[in-house]
């Protein structure tokens, strides 16, 4: 009897043991696959950011060809237009090439600007600026909708009421601007902020 005792406390620790080990293995799996998940989740992440930076280096390296076309000045390039557009085919085509309508913030930009356009397109005396009273007229502001904190107006400018809603600087005044009709075709340049 002892000895049949023994035995079923023998079977039942095996057994006991057995299934001890079965749950620690599958503990070990479940503990082995989350860091599998774990290590799946780090490694698209790293490759999310690899991708990031990838692109911001494609993005960098088309602003310096940018630069290189057209002109670089303080945290700007500027590129001349091949040829004349209407200002919203102009606006459209600056924002193609990942900037804007040039928008001159002060005296400086004003003349960086007049000099690269003298530099650039010899035979063309106006361009398009990023200025515009479209939304209100006698007000205003630049092409992302932003109030104007400088402006640059020849004599008796603006002087076209709500027929002539965009602005252009003229070469003959110096680098003054001028309100004109929108749908007139003139060359523009491209402004680009450097990161």
């Amino acid at each position: 009897m002892a000895q049949t005792g023994l035995r079923i406390f023998l079977l039942i620790s095996l057994l006991l043991l057995d299934q001890t080990v079965s749950q620690a293995s599958k503990f070990k799996a479940r503990k082995h696959s989350k860091r599998r998940v774990k290590e799946k989740d780090d490694l698209k992440t790293q490759i999310d950011k690899l991708w990031r930076e990838v692109n911001a280096l494609k993005e960098i390296q088309a602003l310096q060809t940018v630069c290189l076309r057209g002109t670089k000045a303080h945290k700007k390039c500027y590129l001349m237009s091949e040829g004349t557009k209407h200002f919203h085919e102009a606006n459209e085509d600056c924002i193609t090439k990942g900037g804007t309508l040039a928008i001159p913030r002060n005296n400086e930009e004003t003349n960086i600007l007049r000099d690269y356009g003298k530099k650039s397109a010899p035979s063309a005396s106006e361009f398009w600026l990023g200025v515009t009273d479209m939304v209100s007229e006698g007000r205003f502001v630049d092409v992302n909708g932003m109030a104007l904190q400088y402006s640059n107006w020849d004599r008796a400018q603006p002087n076209g009421g709500k027929r002539e809603n965009c602005v252009f600087l003229s070469q003959s005044s110096q680098g003054k601007w001028v309100d004109e009709v929108c749908r007139t075709a003139k060359r523009y340049v491209c402004e680009f902020l450097i990161p």
